[in-house]
């Protein structure tokens, strides 16, 4: 296939997903979110795959999802819909994928890019790796099912303070709560993700696959994302609420001046 926004690599039993607009800090635009959905289907056609590194290129794994929506020309009420729809989508098929996903995270992970991390199977990341959620600065919930994705792996309180103050948080805070798997030293970081996909391809397909699916059918239990897809409605809601685009405005001329 052909991407625009995204590269996507197989060679035997591993294959790479990467983020490619390091310019822009890999944001994650709606034609980035559905060439992800289409990767993540690519794969699954790709049987002799069994682990799959996600990773942004440059210094930055994701600055989240792209701003500019919200400071641009209204496409529509239907353009929009779909394409707040986009993110859950995409999460859905990166967590669906049959092979193991390994999230490697270097310098900012914010918002859309955290509920992209929380999708993969195992995360990675640099002890300089940064954090945030700032949907709520945006005057915007945290969409694409990213809220029970959280819930499952650091629980509901700490889901609630970190979407709702937005504060910024640290690798070893994130490894602390259980959201990353393991935090390496920035320099260490491609040897790391190298040494756990070459694990993990040792092991059977048919074990892999039944461990994870497995894993996902009792994390689905205990917070399901079924209910996700009146996310873009919330979203779009809060689009025409004044209080809310005035949040947005604000936000958005603090990054300018920054």
């Amino acid at each position: 296939m052909s991407f625009t926004t995204i590269e996507v690599n197989a060679v035997g039993v591993r294959g790479t997903i990467t983020l490619n607009r390091p310019d822009k800090l890999n944001p994650l635009s709606t034609e980035t979110l559905r060439e992800l959905a289409d990767a993540a289907h690519w794969f699954d056609q790709r049987p002799d795959v069994k682990v799959v590194v996600v990773s942004g290129k440059g210094r930055a794994f994701s600055s989240g999802a792209d701003v500019s929506v919200f400071a641009g020309a209204d496409p529509g009420v239907a353009a929009q819909r779909e394409a707040a729809d986009a993110g859950r989508l995409m999460a859905e098929a990166i967590e669906s994928m049959r092979a193991v996903t390994v999230a490697r995270i270097q310098g900012h992970c914010v918002g859309g890019g955290l509920v992209l991390a929380a999708a993969c199977d195992l995360r990675v990341a640099a002890d300089t790796t940064r954090f945030s959620i700032p949907e709520v600065d945006l005057g915007i919930p945290l969409a694409w099912g990213g809220i029970p994705r959280l819930v499952r792996e650091i629980g509901p309180a700490m889901t609630k303070e970190l979407v709702l103050t937005c504060r910024p948080f640290t690798a070893e805070e994130a490894r602390a709560l259980g959201f990353v798997n393991r935090v390496v030293d920035v320099q260490h970081l491609d040897e790391a993700v190298g040494e756990l996909a070459a694990q993990l391809v040792k092991k059977s397909s048919l074990t892999l696959t039944a461990t994870k699916r497995g894993v996902n059918a009792a994390s689905r239990a205990m917070a399901s994302t079924s209910g996700a897809w009146s996310d873009a409605d919330s979203l779009l809601t809060a689009l025409s609420d004044p209080e809310s685009r005035r949040a947005a405005q604000d936000y958005l001329e603090r990054l300018s001046r920054r």
